[in-house]
């Protein structure tokens, strides 16, 4: 009889635990999702308003407090696209992300691939020597870059100085490269090798293949990156032709009043690229993430 007695308390007891278990573990699910949801809500309103006011008239943005246009006009977008050269500014943009991110891909990957899968001296010192790099601040070496560029090369006005730099590479993307690629086994090279294969031949048909998923996050960061690059371009080109769309947005302030619907509509159309292409992406973007170990 005790012995039943002790099996019930025991069985009991570990139906209570269980179910303080379950409770925990949906009460942290709860908070952890509810405080996803108010996140997105905090950081989506902005946008929202954005989306809302570009559909607004310039009375409406500036005295109305109603949230939604009343009535729902798209006189922003016609006259932001009239008033100034949009294209132009699409244009220049697609030819900076576009070869800023081609650039970058290449050279960061090629120098990763030198960091992590072949053998030479120093390779760890200089290593950490280009990851100390990304501790001197852009502002440092902003008045040499455009000395350089503006009077030693001439090259003011123009895209060069600002792609340029980026073709040698960036810091944060070898180093996010270089992680990926000590996640793959160095079987393949030491196979590849016996096959006469040069270490060309290995980034080229057997690294640069198995690394995909890596090399289209850094190509979403460098877009991402150039496309709302404000302060590079704003330097650099001064003729209107020659902006950028991040650049072209300022040109709707004007000195005594701002086109606030123009402004808008246009804010919201520079960043359609960047919420398609993350849409398309975005499985291979997270899986590049969860696939950069910390190993090495």
């Amino acid at each position: 009889m005790a012995t039943t007695t002790g099996t019930t308390s025991l069985a009991q007891a570990v139906r209570i635990r269980h179910r303080a278990d379950v409770f925990r573990y949906r009460t942290g699910r709860v908070i952890v999702y509810g405080t996803v949801i108010i996140l997105a809500v905090v950081f989506t309103l902005p946008f929202l308003w954005m989306l809302l006011a570009s559909f607004k008239t310039q009375r409406q943005v500036l005295t109305s407090f109603d949230v939604l246009p009343d009535p729902w006009v798209t006189e922003g977008y016609i006259r932001g696209w009239t008033t100034l050269p949009v294209g132009n500014f699409i244009v220049n943009s697609v030819i900076y992300s576009g070869s800023v991110v081609a650039t970058t891909i290449m050279a960061s990957a090629l120098s990763a691939f030198a960091f992590s899968r072949l053998r030479w001296k120093g390779r760890d010192l200089f290593f950490m020597a280009a990851l100390a790099t990304m501790m001197v601040p852009g502002q440092v070496l902003l008045l040499p870059q455009f000395i350089f560029f503006t009077r030693v090369l001439n090259w003011s006005n123009t895209l060069l100085p600002l792609i340029l730099p980026l073709t040698l590479g960036h810091p944060f993307y070898i180093f996010l490269l270089r992680q990926f690629f000590l996640t793959l086994p160095t079987e393949l090279d030491e196979a590849a090798r016996m096959d006469g294969a040069s270490s060309l031949g290995i980034f080229w048909r057997i690294i640069l293949p198995l690394a995909k998923p890596a090399l289209a996050t850094v190509g979403l960061f460098a877009f991402i990156f150039t496309w709302s690059d404000f302060f590079g371009p704003l330097i650099y080109l001064h003729n209107i032709e020659r902006m950028t769309f991040a650049v072209g947005l300022q040109l709707f302030r004007g000195q005594f009043a701002t086109d606030f619907p123009a402004l808008m509509a246009m804010s919201t159309a520079s960043l359609v690229p960047v919420i398609v292409l993350f849409f398309f992406t975005q499985k291979t973007f997270i899986r590049g993430i969860a696939l950069t170990g910390i190993k090495g």
